[in-house]
């Protein structure tokens, strides 16, 4: 048993069956030159027969891979690290705080929610934070895929091309769930001033003080209409302590709570959250996640805060 299990791990699908074919050929030869064959000793090799039949299971899905089993799994987490590092915040200037936190349904690193963040230049910061159709490890690939062609398409095209130029190649899959919904953030850092840009997502908001702003910008589903046009909101986060809510729909729709009442919930929660800083975010992504979200549907949340320039 121990070889058909070290096999399993180390061979790849190609050599697997010829070594498992081996096993049980050195099996039945040790059985032809036995004097006599207990109830025990058949019963050892009907679990050395089963063994066998499982990893040739396992090595008839591999084979799609074409790699042995640490090696294909190896290379799934170093292309899970490499795509999610897309949704690292790039470094900022000292007035200018991004936090992030993403949680997936089924409490793996795999999620139908996902983000992406670049600096083109050093005066402009975009995010992209995206929610795809479905939920937990289904949408978890599909994820991956879109997170890795969304970061290159955020950091080569104009603020206005990115949604359109998103929706064009969902349209090209032709997946038969293949839509996704997403808000986009072009931010000067220079003073402060954004573009927004929505993709039937749920609504920025921006809090400053006691005063809020939802941000409409309408735009259809992406993947779904081919040229698709997508309004913008602008406005400026000119003061410290101003701060943009980025979400997913997962943050503000229960079973129990309709659209409404879950962005008021949120809106009071971080404004809540919000006043305990010093004009800085503290955790509060990861806060209103931990708060607001449901259990049961991937949650991704992203706040931008201006904060307070150090030396000032």
């Amino acid at each position: 048993m121990v070889p058909l299990l070290l096999g399993s791990l180390v061979l790849s699908p190609r050599r697997l069956p010829w070594f498992v074919g081996w096993v049980v050929l050195a099996l039945v030869t040790s059985l032809l030159l036995q004097d006599s064959i207990s109830a025990r000793t058949w019963g050892a090799v009907g679990i050395q027969v089963l063994m066998a039949l499982i990893v040739l299971g396992f090595s008839v899905r591999r084979s799609r891979l074409g790699v042995a089993g640490v090696t294909g799994e190896s290379m799934f987490v170093d292309l899970r690290d490499s795509i999610l590092a897309q949704g690292g915040i790039p470094d900022l200037p000292s007035d200018w705080r991004v936090e992030r936190a993403l949680r997936s349904a089924g409490g793996t690193p795999f999620a139908g929610d996902f983000l992406v963040a670049t600096c083109p230049t050093p005066e402009r910061l975009e995010i992209a934070v995206v929610d795809v159709s479905g939920k937990g490890e289904d949408a978890g690939t599909r994820a991956l895929l879109l997170s890795g062609v969304f970061g290159g398409l955020l950091g080569a095209l104009p603020p206005e091309d990115f949604l359109p130029a998103a929706n064009d190649y969902l349209l090209r899959q032709d997946w038969d769930e293949g839509f996704a919904t997403a808000v986009h953030l072009s931010l000067t850092l220079t003073d402060g001033s954004f573009a927004v840009r929505s993709a039937g997502h749920p609504p920025a908001v921006v809090l400053s003080g006691t005063e809020r702003e939802v941000l409409t910008s309408d735009g259809p589903v992406l993947g779904l209409i081919p040229d698709a046009e997508f309004s913008v909101a602008t406005g400026r986060l000119a003061e410290p302590g101003t701060t943009m809510l980025l979400y997913t729909d997962g943050m503000v729709e229960r079973a129990d709570r309709d659209l409404d009442q879950g962005l008021e919930r949120l809106l009071d929660e971080g404004r809540r959250l919000l006043g305990t800083g010093d004009h800085g975010v503290d955790r509060v992504a990861e806060r209103l996640v931990d708060a607001l979200g449901s259990p049961d549907d991937d949650r991704a949340m992203v706040v931008v805060s201006r904060a307070q320039r150090s030396g000032r």
